[in-house]
């Protein structure tokens, strides 16, 4: 896979989240849980930024949308949608969220498709999508 490809998997992947925390933000009853979200949205959307950049600098064509489809986009959507059973179970849903985009990440920098200023971007990246792991974690045991 080319380095090029590996960047608008991960984008894709990045801007569902960025769906997933928007539509949740919106349904969530906390309005500390509602800003915590959104920071957590406002602090993807660099990221898919950053992710975009990078693949323009290659030549490739931004993404301006997620992927509508597949495993991630099911995840976070399904996100959005526990938080209409309660804060509580959403929050579950968003450390599940997390964990799968962090390993989508961690499988891309284990692999030697990037060329090494694509790696350093993935790797800034991988930075902010741990946090949003963490805060997965923290919400989860905030809620639960």
């Amino acid at each position: 896979m080319s380095a090029n490809s590996v960047l608008k998997t991960l984008t894709d992947t990045a801007f569902d989240s960025v769906e997933g925390y928007r539509k949740a933000a919106e349904k969530a009853e906390s309005p500390h849980l509602k800003d915590a979200l959104n920071r957590r949205r406002e602090q993807r959307e660099q990221t898919v930024a950053r992710l975009n950049s990078e693949i323009q600098r290659q030549g490739g064509e931004l993404v301006t949308k997620g992927t509508m489809t597949g495993a991630a986009h099911r995840t976070w959507m399904s996100i959005a949608d526990a938080f209409e059973s309660g804060d509580e179970a959403a929050a579950e849903r968003v450390e599940e969220g997390e964990d799968y985009l962090k390993d989508k990440f961690k499988a891309a920098l284990d692999d030697d498709d990037l060329d090494p200023q694509s790696r350093t971007v993935v790797q800034q990246c991988y930075a902010e999508i741990s946090e949003g792991e963490r805060f997965g974690d923290m919400i989860d045991n905030q809620m639960g």
